[in-house]
């Protein structure tokens, strides 16, 4: 996959143990989502998700991308070909707080789903956090919808949405 087709605004690249300390940067300054997603990020979190992987997945599957205007702007931990074939899935998606409403998060979403479309990609799956506001207006906003499938966990539950493409 040519990952820099996954945006036509922002350079786009896999993200490394390298870039930790910048995408700590951006996510602790999301304190909705972690009131949602316990426990609050860390470095040593961000490691583990850069390496984490759904059952039947290779690393080869995974991309940990970010999102440049100049500086990171966005974070997307994206797996091709899960849970099924022909399925993408965003298990991660982040925008920095100080791009949060300027429709740059959407921009990126459509952008990556068009390229994934024209790779063959026939939908795009994803789990918010149960009761998080912001999560749920942002996914409906990008026209996924909430499947009836919902996984408990330990604080609540991950609720699936799904969206054709």
């Amino acid at each position: 996959m040519e990952i820099t087709n996954c945006s036509t605004i922002y350079d786009v690249r896999k993200l490394t143990v390298d870039d930790i300390g910048m995408i700590y940067e951006l996510c602790h300054k999301n304190e909705l989502f972690y009131k949602y997603h316990p426990p609050f990020v860390t470095t040593a979190s961000i490691a583990e998700d850069m390496q984490a992987l759904p059952p039947n997945k290779q690393l080869e599957d995974k991309y940990y991308l970010g999102f440049f205007d100049q500086q990171l702007i966005a974070v997307m931990d994206l797996i091709l070909d899960y849970p099924q074939a022909k399925t993408a899935y965003i298990g991660f998606f982040m925008v920095d707080k100080k791009a949060q409403g300027k429709n740059i998060g959407s921009k990126i979403i459509e952008d990556c789903l068009n390229f994934l479309k024209s790779m063959g990609f026939e939908k795009c799956q994803l789990a918010i956090d149960r009761g998080n506001p912001q999560s749920e207006a942002f996914w409906l906003k990008n026209k996924f919808v909430k499947t009836k499938e919902e996984r408990p966990n330990a604080h609540s539950a991950y609720v699936s949405m799904l969206r054709q493409l």
